[in-house]
């Protein structure tokens, strides 16, 4: 089972190298499972048993399996998690063409870590707006080969470069994609209704506008002598996103279940779709009960919060309070801070750790330094959206926010088995 898993992870993140693609490859992935699409634009109808899913912007996705135990009874299961990740955006008017190559302006998503975007063989993928016959319409695109790099500077011309140097963003940063020769000038739009045409077959009179990233085009793999780690992009949070999929397609039960794939938690959240918006409480507020009985369901609810942890690295041992260093392949993490950077409370804390006891699933703890500040998650912005009561958890990893993150190979499916687990408990 590890193994299978492992590989679903890793043919997942190939499939998903922006928000867009993530939210389409789990709705490819729900509907393979016998859920409905319901539309927002237009009026619901389910029932007890129903399977359905809801995607806002292309980007958020939220699952629900109404289960035939009514909510008002049993409260709900919810797990949460988010859909983007650090990365390089294409600017509007990105076209640079200096010293006779094709550059293209970038704006840092989220908090990247920038040095390791450095000598990359780097593709591109997103939305495009374009419009075809006078209608205007969008469409996921990916390059997938690899089209631009950003080379780094020679030692030579740069001998502080291991003494560490701040990158500027806006200088540093823009991807080359080709030589130009004379007073070629590239349109980059015009490639952008190219590649609709190859990828889609769609004949674009004018591409309107697009949301873009770049990405590395090195696969996720497991590696490590004896296989212990699985290394790749965009492990924060996708990685949270797949185990919550796997636990909810392999739930049983007749307990009412949720999964909540949100966008733009790199940024705070604080959107149209995001977890600090409208969109959860107002897709649940049209599949349960008014008033009164909406109020009784939330409270008798809980939110796992699944997001990656910090695990503690052998090379920066004392970035962690010493006793609370999480260990990769170790097991899930609860994350605690008592100035509400997490949500975890002593009562939801100690139901996940009871769950994990009850499943031989290991468990550990992590608080951030004293001394340091501390980073956070949708599980406070949901909890103080919803009300509902929330534990923090997450999978240890290494280079959080770097271009390429690394994990345990067994944890994945530790955190699969506790979280399918969840979906069937009697809550507290």
């Amino acid at each position: 089972m590890r193994e299978e898993l492992n590989q679903g992870l890793i043919d997942f993140l190939k499939a998903s190298p922006s928000p867009f693609h993530a939210t389409a490859s789990l709705a490819q992935r729900l509907e393979a499972a016998g859920f409905q699409a319901l539309d927002e634009r237009e009026p619901w109808a389910t029932e007890p048993g129903g399977r359905y899913y809801v995607t806002r912007n292309d980007s958020s996705i939220i699952a629900i399996k109404l289960g035939k135990r009514p909510p008002l009874d049993g409260g709900l299961r919810l797990v949460g998690a988010h859909t983007d990740s650090p990365c390089l955006r294409v600017k509007p008017q990105p076209e640079l063409q200096r010293q006779g190559f094709l550059q293209l302006g970038v704006e840092v998503y989220g908090g990247a870590l920038l040095a390791p975007w450095f000598d990359r063989d780097l593709s591109l993928a997103g939305r495009v707006t374009f419009r075809e016959s006078g209608k205007v319409q969008s469409q996921l695109i990916d390059f997938q080969l690899p089209i631009a790099t950003i080379p780094n500077l020679a030692i030579h011309l740069n001998r502080e470069a291991n003494q560490g140097w701040p990158i500027n963003a806006q200088n540093e940063l823009p991807p080359i994609l080709a030589q130009v020769a004379g007073d070629e000038r590239y349109d980059f739009r015009a490639l952008l209704a190219d590649q609709l045409s190859r990828e889609h077959g769609l004949n674009a009179d004018a591409v309107l506008d697009y949301e873009l990233s770049f990405y590395d085009t090195q696969g996720a793999a497991v590696i490590g002598l004896s296989g212990d780690f699985i290394a790749g992009a965009r492990l924060d949070n996708l990685l949270s996103c797949f185990a919550g999929l796997q636990a909810l397609l392999g739930s049983e039960g007749d307990e009412t279940c949720v999964l909540v794939c949100t966008d733009h938690e790199e940024v705070g959240s604080c959107s149209a779709c995001g977890a600090d918006g409208p969109m959860l409480e107002q897709v649940l507020r049209r599949v349960l009960p008014e008033g009164d009985a909406f109020v009784r369901i939330i409270q008798k609810s809980l939110l796992v919060s699944a997001d990656n942890a910090h695990g503690v690295h052998p090379n920066y041992a004392d970035k962690h309070d010493a006793n609370h260093g999480p260990k990769l392949n170790a097991g899930p993490v609860i994350k605690v801070n008592s100035n509400q950077r997490y949500a975890t409370s002593s009562e939801t804390a100690g139901f996940f750790r009871h769950l994990c006891l009850a499943e031989e699933v290991p468990v550990q703890s992590f608080v951030v330094r004293s001394d340091m500040g501390c980073g956070s998650t949708t599980g406070p912005i949901t909890a103080g959206q919803l009300g509902v009561r929330t534990v923090d958890i997450g999978l240890p990893t290494f280079a959080m926010h770097s271009i390429r993150e690394l994990a345990g190979s067994h944890d994945l499916a530790h955190l699969v088995k506790v979280l399918t687990a969840f979906y069937g408990a009697e809550l507290f």
